[in-house]
């Protein structure tokens, strides 16, 4: 699902659309230049969004409790929070800040903005999380026709949240700084449709963040300027940013190295191998998700177990990752390394690989099982397609899957892509054979990666439904500790067995920033925050 890319840059002229001006110009003007990495943002309605170009967008122009960068947990619009001895009652202590519009941004904007978000009238795609927050009454709300009123969370007085939790939750401030989590003025949202149309008008965009919207040209730009309400703007040194949607990785490669862009989120694939030895602008950092390919188990073809285990078994990821060289990690499970367990191992390394291997050495075994459910050598299996977004990278990697079922399995598979946007709603319908995932965990706990394939989750693409499956996901986020770590193993044991998906890599994140751009972080999740970025020649 998300591809988490966006950034604050500086300088210039973009190819032949884009415009702006280098470093600080006449009047002190700090202006970056940014290619977001899509045809733009389905959305950037903090209760809507489900993607992370959205998501990265709505991290410069909005401010939830808290913030996280660099894996420091930093106080937001909460300048303070106190936990209760039993680890069920947050209470935060607001500062006292504005909206963009000027008015006043107090505890009543994040009840409406939580109730929204979670209010099943909103449909929110991430109505599904609210049931991993502990929030008390919030899963009654969301899918169980339970009452608004209910929902454990209030504002004590103008500057006073208070949440409260069914069971401690580790993990629960840190998701304090994810987006869905995020503010919104409920007079801003009301003026607009209920698709959130609101936030992409700069009549209508009231936001609390660092900057805000300026204006937004639908498949063409965004610009955001600093936000003069914003409680911290004293150290915001951005004055402007021009965001692009350049969806074609090359052409934006070439801005980048032409001086019209100072950051860019993505590269030619055949490009980094080089890049990683000779470029200093090169950076590679590990992420917290995993690239996969989703079977679409309504299909008939893919309702035997044996075949979903074949065609899993028959893909070499190590030549995937070899090929793709940049940093990626061959992937047996789903939840990626660097996910700490209550005993402190690597929750990874512990869960170990299912038995599907990470090169070609079972393809034998692949061969046979398919000859068991019934297509000796593929004979009889029906052609099918992998349906990908439009992406050198993920063309790549469909070209070498397709290669391999077919060399390996006697396959015949087609390829087919679309326009992100397209795409994400096509998947959602359930409109394909195999489709491309991705996902990047939302907090620091497998919960963020394994819920989103329970029932609820609206994220489920390939429409798995195991009663036991969301009877441990359901155990694990009302326990904490050993408990709440046995339940999550035994979850992703049994997801892994039912192979509803195939997990093709551990993912990295990749990106090119100018040498002049100072000050930037990154989230643990992989969301650039560039609240302290500025830019120094």
């Amino acid at each position: 699902m998300k591809k988490i890319l966006v950034i604050l840059l500086a300088v210039a002229m973009l190819v032949p659309a884009l415009a702006g001006c280098s470093g600080t110009a006449s009047g002190g003007e700090m202006i970056f230049n940014w290619n977001v990495g899509s045809s733009g943002p389905k959305t950037i309605d903090p209760g809507l969004n489900g993607a992370s170009d959205g998501g990265d967008v709505i991290n410069a122009t909005f401010e939830g409790l808290v913030r996280e960068i660099d894996g420091v947990i930093q106080p937001g619009v909460a300048k303070s929070w106190d936990i209760s001895d039993d680890g069920k009652v947050y209470t935060f202590k607001l500062r006292k800040m504005n909206w963009s519009d000027g008015t006043k941004l107090t505890a009543n904007d994040f009840v409406y903005a939580w109730k929204r978000a979670m209010d099943p009238a909103t449909a929110s795609e991430y109505q599904f999380i609210w049931e991993y927050t502990n929030v008390v009454g919030a899963f009654e709300a969301a899918y169980e026709d339970g009452s608004l009123d209910n929902v454990g969370i209030k504002a004590v007085d103008d500057y006073t949240f208070e949440v409260t939790l069914k069971a401690p939750t580790d993990y629960f401030l840190g998701l304090m700084a994810f987006y869905h989590f995020m503010p919104v003025k409920q007079s801003a949202v009301e003026t607009g449709a209920a698709d959130g149309v609101w936030a992409k008008n700069p009549a209508t965009a009231v936001s609390n963040g660092p900057f805000k919207l300026e204006s937004y040209t639908e498949n063409d730009r965004l610009v955001l300027v600093k936000n003069e309400e914003y409680w911290n703007k004293k150290n915001i040194q951005i004055t402007k940013i021009n965001g692009f949607f350049i969806d074609d990785v090359s052409t934006a490669y070439t801005a980048y190295n032409s001086g019209e862009l100072d950051f860019i989120p993505d590269v030619p694939p055949a490009e980094v191998p080089r890049l990683i030895v000779e470029d200093p602008e090169f950076y590679v950092f590990p992420l917290l998700g995993t690239y996969y390919y989703s079977f679409n188990l309504d299909k008939e073809m893919f309702q035997d177990v044996k075949v979903r285990k074949a065609l899993a078994l028959a893909i070499d990821r190590e030549a995937i990752c070899e090929t793709l060289a940049a940093g990626q990690i061959p992937a047996g499970g789903f939840v990626p390394p660097g996910m700490p367990d209550n005993e402190g191992r690597d929750f990874f390394e512990t869960a170990g690989l299912y038995g599907f291997v990470t090169d070609d050495s079972k393809v034998a075994d692949a061969k046979a099982l398919l000859a068991e459910a019934g297509y000796p050598g593929g004979e009889g299996f029906p052609k099918f397609t992998i349906l990908y977004n439009t992406s050198a990278g993920h063309q790549l990697i469909a070209e070498m899957v397709q290669e391999m079922w077919k060399v390996n399995l006697g396959l015949d598979v087609d390829l087919a892509n679309q326009e992100w946007a397209v795409f994400q709603d096509t998947r959602k319908e359930g409109n394909f054979d195999v489709a491309r995932g991705g996902w990047l965990t939302d907090y620091g706990d497998p919960m963020g990666l394994l819920s989103i394939f329970t029932t609820n989750s609206i994220y489920n693409d390939p429409n798995y439904y195991n009663d036991e499956f969301d009877a441990l996901m359901e155990k694990a986020a009302n326990s904490n500790g050993a408990e709440h770590f046995d339940a999550l193993y035994q979850a992703q044991d049994l997801f892994m067995n039912d192979v509803p998906i195939v997990p093709i890599y551990h993912y990295s994140d990749i990106m090119m920033a100018k040498p002049y751009l100072k000050g930037w972080g990154r989230s643990i999740l992989g969301t650039l925050d560039f609240t302290n970025a500025y830019i120094e020649r």
